[in-house]
């Protein structure tokens, strides 16, 4: 069972975390993982920079390395940027000292108080020492654009039945998801602008 939606207890159980802003805004704010990537990003920007669309994407430090000019597109255009550690660890997988150290790494490369956990995971300590100086963002929505097993039109039904105000959606710009972002991206904006919601880009 795919969970597109994130369980409101979790907001309860994980406090320190940010999965959404308040239902009461006419807002949703669009984020993408993994980047940058010299194929996938580039087309994403351009189909923003058409809809003037502002967005929130929390790069590897290592591809902002591999992909400097990219990078800077993503910040000329006008988006938000956040952390998504050097390397891509899975905070319970990864030793502590090594988990902070990758993170201080991408922090010389991406500058921003912004961070995200890759995988969604990271321990209660984890937590607890990061949040002295990162706002850690989590998501609301999540829209699976990297599980072929689920269909592009599972997903925008679940989009259309339940995105709401104030939601964080997560996509991916990374490889493994292009070929099904060309055809959902333009969709899921669509649909979102259909429920009369505007854009935008995770501030502190």
């Amino acid at each position: 069972m795919r969970l597109f939606k994130t369980p409101r207890f979790f907001r309860l159980i994980f406090p320190n975390k940010t999965w959404g802003f308040s239902r009461l805004e006419n807002t949703v704010y669009l984020t993408f993982d993994d980047g940058p990537d010299p194929e996938v990003t580039p087309w994403i920007l351009d189909q923003l920079k058409e809809k003037e669309i502002l967005a929130t994407f929390f790069c590897v430090g290592a591809n902002v390395q591999l992909h400097p000019e990219i990078y800077q597109r993503i910040i000329n255009d006008g988006h938000s940027i956040g952390n998504h550690s050097m390397n891509h660890e899975n905070g319970l997988r990864t030793s502590n000292q090594v988990y902070y150290s990758s993170i201080e790494q991408a922090s010389k490369l991406i500058d921003s108080n912004l961070f995200r956990p890759p995988y969604g995971r990271m321990s209660l300590s984890q937590t607890k020492r990061l949040k002295r100086n990162y706002k850690i963002i989590m998501w609301s929505w999540l829209s699976y654009d990297f599980d072929e097993k689920t269909s592009i039109e599972t997903i925008l039904n679940k989009a259309k039945q339940q995105i709401k105000g104030g939601d964080i959606l997560v996509l991916h710009d990374n490889p493994k998801s292009f070929n099904r972002i060309k055809i959902l991206l333009p969709q899921l904006i669509d649909c979102v602008e259909k429920k009369q919601f505007e854009f935008k880009r995770i501030t502190v």
